[in-house]
């Protein structure tokens, strides 16, 4: 995750530098780049790498207990698997999600300032400063919010395809496989949907 979101932020301050540098105006890359990482990239990345991650490996591990009947023991003992299985999971990526946004962010924003320093000759201190003026708390919680729905998106993306596993090794795959691009498409999906509610609402 830290090579793909400094990579991210890498990309944004080269292409924004191109642009930018016809109006002499190289040191908003600090700005395009934070409110970018911060906003919108940063989440997004993020969610995209915890689909493929563990939102594959609940769908794979939640398709064995199906495949060894162990859901089915939990059932004839009184215990519920969404109860036992499902919430301990989408709590806990509800949690980490945002931490590894922050983390992603940060990255993100430091493959920007490589590219503002090494290319575009801008101080360090200087690009430092203009992140600063850039970004606001605000910027990091609605990056936070979009992180977080999406944490609990990809938990449930991948218990609800392990649970829907069918009773083969080559059901677990399939499990698996589908766990992953059903969580990206709602990743996407409730980004779409957040933006356009930030918008509404001015944030």
């Amino acid at each position: 995750m830290s090579l793909i979101s400094f990579l991210v932020g890498l990309i944004l301050a080269f292409m924004g530098a191109n642009q930018l540098r016809q109006f002499g105006a190289q040191i908003y890359v600090a700005n395009l780049v934070g409110l970018s990482m911060a906003r919108e990239m940063g989440a997004m990345m993020t969610g995209i790498i915890m689909a493929g991650r563990t939102g594959a490996a609940f769908a794979a591990q939640l398709g064995t207990m199906v495949v060894n009947q162990e859901i089915d023991a939990l059932v004839t003992l009184g215990l519920k698997p969404v109860e036992f299985l499902v919430v301990p999971r989408m709590l806990a990526l509800m949690l980490m999600v945002p931490l590894l946004c922050i983390y992603a962010d940060l990255v993100g924003i430091l493959g920007g300032a490589v590219v503002g320093v090494g290319m575009l000759h801008l101080g360090a201190a200087q690009y430092y400063q203009q992140t600063l003026s850039a970004l606001h708390l605000l910027d990091f919680v609605v990056g936070l919010i979009k992180g977080t729905v999406f944490g609990i998106l990809i938990a449930l993306a991948g218990c609800l395809r392990g649970m829907q596993c069918g009773r083969s090794a080559s059901a677990v795959g399939a499990a698996a496989t589908s766990a992953v691009v059903t969580g990206i498409v709602w990743i996407i999906v409730s980004d779409a949907v957040l933006t356009v509610m930030y918008n509404i609402l001015g944030i």
